[in-house]
């Protein structure tokens, strides 16, 4: 059987990847694509209570290390219980941020290595990488503004963090983008969300091609 295709959305706070995973919930659905959307943090139970420890706003003593590690055992549980077994059934996974964020925000914006974040992971991915992932790219002043202006949007301990960290965070993602070309495909976060789908969807669009291409080689 052919293994699923493995698509992660990333980027900086306010980017707006919840508000372009549930549009690409409806483009799968019209294509009838067999997926499943879920996200980490989170994606299943023992997840999602690893992520309310993350991300409350109350634990301000969280050392970079116990964040990155407590990232990676949430990751691992996910890939154990929805990830690896969606995937080797040959669904679709779209997946809102992946080992990419650990990377960016504990490996470079924490200061802790984004090789070292890596070796923290490799147990908990097993091999396992996103045949595409979306950077959606934005300043961190608008990403921050949308995010206080969006009243029903309840703020996290990484929302509290100050302007300089999530500029390092941009530098990061554009960093590891451009190591990772072939995967990483950056997109402008900042137009309308229409538009911003439009460019989504072409991404998509491309690479779909490309892995039915590869399957018939």
């Amino acid at each position: 059987m052919m293994r699923g295709l493995f698509i992660t959305l990333e980027g900086g706070e306010g980017c707006g990847k919840t508000t372009q995973i549930e549009l690409l919930n409806q483009y799968f659905k019209n294509k009838k694509i067999n997926f499943i959307n879920t996200r980490e943090p989170g994606g299943i139970d023992i997840s999602e209570q690893i992520r309310e420890v993350i991300l409350n706003k109350d634990n301000t003593a969280m050392d970079s290390v116990t964040e990155a590690m407590l990232y990676a055992a949430s990751r691992r549980q996910h890939m154990i219980e929805r990830v690896i077994p969606a995937l080797e059934s040959g669904v679709t996974v779209l997946c809102d941020r992946f080992v990419d964020a650990s990377l960016v925000y504990q490996g470079y914006s924490r200061g802790i290595g984004i090789d070292q974040v890596m070796k923290i992971n490799e147990a908990a991915i097993e091999g396992y990488m996103p045949d595409l992932t979306i950077y959606l790219d934005i300043e961190p002043t608008l990403g921050l503004e949308r995010i206080h202006s969006n009243e029903n949007r309840e703020i996290n301990r990484l929302d509290l963090e100050g302007i300089g960290f999530h500029e390092k965070v941009r530098e990061g993602y554009m960093l590891i983008a451009k190591k990772y070309p072939e995967r990483i495909k950056t997109v402008d976060a900042s137009g309308c969300i229409e538009d911003v789908h439009k460019k989504i969807v072409e991404v998509i669009e491309d690479s779909l091609k490309n892995y039915e291409n590869k399957v018939q080689e």
